[in-house]
């Protein structure tokens, strides 16, 4: 049974997912208390707006972090060369990842190696933010509250296969944005967590653990090479993932 809280929270958070307008903080006495609490808003969003679940975002659990996990809405998955958002900001903010997609269902993940004979594929992708907090990054906005938000995540966006990746240096690896007018970004991408497999294969206990496992044909994105990258709309964008491969996308408003 959802706790009146959890409700409240939920509520919330899906009129802003409806509205396609950041807006203010939970209110305060809403406001999940833990990440089980947080967990449960996710949970009870993704009830209330009727969506299937096509994936998740997460990072490898830390001290300061010990969960940090979202779906992904199924209908949020797409391709380019266009991919529309729904918001209202003058700007999108994305994310240059390695998504996972799993090739069989991880009811019972053992060992690494089990995990990695699951995949199906590894893809190129851009995860696009969109955080339903208009305050997002300030850091008066706590970790379980962006948790309840599903990580700020708005959608995410397959590129090309990658070949091999566990014969491919995943660690790091140059990143370039490019506009018609010029670069956007170049950075020296870093994969936060070392790799992308070690995220997903804490995901995959995690969820298991909690009777929800990873199911075939899951994408799974893993951490941003770069950081979160503000790009225009309207604009044709190459990102490039250094000698992985590049794809072009236009982000335009639903």
């Amino acid at each position: 049974m959802t706790s009146p809280g959890t409700e409240a929270a939920a509520q919330f958070l899906a009129a802003a997912r409806r509205r396609g307008t950041p807006g203010s903080r939970i209110p305060e006495a809403s406001r999940p208390g833990s990440v089980d609490d947080a967990l449960a808003v996710q949970a009870r969003v993704t009830e209330l707006l009727g969506q299937s679940i096509g994936g998740y975002k997460c990072s490898a659990p830390n001290e300061l972090r010990p969960v940090w996990m979202a779906p992904i809405y199924a209908p949020a998955i797409g391709s380019g060369p266009s991919y529309a958002v729904d918001d209202s900001r003058a700007a999108v903010q994305i994310e240059p990842e390695v998504a996972w997609v799993i090739g069989r269902d991880l009811a019972h993940p053992g060992s690494d190696d089990d995990i990695r004979n699951a995949i199906r594929e590894a893809r190129l992708a851009l995860e696009v933010l969109g955080s339903r907090y208009a305050d997002y990054g300030k850091p008066e906005i706590a970790a379980i509250e962006n948790i309840a938000d599903n990580l700020a995540n708005q959608g995410l966006i397959l590129g090309p296969i990658v070949r091999d990746p566990f014969a491919r240096r995943l660690d790091a690896f140059p990143v370039t944005v490019r506009a018609p007018a010029g670069v956007v970004v170049a950075r020296e991408g870093k994969h936060p967590d070392g790799h992308p497999f070690p995220p997903l294969a804490w995901l995959a206990r995690f969820l298991a653990q909690r009777g929800t496992p990873l199911r075939a044909g899951a994408v799974v994105t893993c951490g941003s090479y770069c950081g979160a990258v503000e790009v225009p709309f309207d604009t044709p964008l190459t990102v490039e993932w250094g000698e992985l491969g590049s794809m072009t996308v236009t982000l335009t408003r639903r």
